[in-house]
């Protein structure tokens, strides 16, 4: 069975969402469900598989482009070497492929101290925040 870590934290099955659950395929524009997202209690974005990095800039459109600020969930092929990288992007929730350990993945947030780029959770690189 899959596991869901939300927010930093391993979590249990989401139980009904009062909205919309709105899925984002890799070839789907954010622009489309743009008018959308008001009224979504979460928008998934699938990596169907671990090599198709389209998921990390539609999840980047989302949140600085159309101003989406609630629950961003990565489906799919969610692997531990992802999960850093998926959150810079403006994901907070995430569905772990059954193989994947949760506790290591959890870990994966924790393994770079500071970041040289700019990124949905902190816009300015390091050396405008000397």
């Amino acid at each position: 069975m899959a596991t869901l870590i939300r927010r930093g934290k391993i979590a249990s099955p989401s139980q009904p969402e009062a909205g919309a659950v709105l899925r984002l395929e890799p070839q789907d524009d954010p622009a489309g469900i743009a008018a959308r997202l008001e009224g979504a209690a979460r928008v998934e974005v699938n990596f169907p598989n671990f090599t198709d990095g389209r998921g990390f800039s539609n999840a980047r459109l989302l949140r600085e482009r159309y101003g989406y600020r609630g629950e961003l969930r990565a489906v799919g092929d969610v692997q531990r070497d992802q999960i850093l990288f998926l959150q810079r992007c403006g994901f907070d929730a995430f569905v772990l492929r059954d193989d994947q350990d949760a506790g290591e993945s959890l870990a994966a947030l924790a393994d770079f101290s500071e970041a040289y780029q700019a990124s949905v959770e902190r816009p300015q690189p390091l050396f405008r925040r000397r």
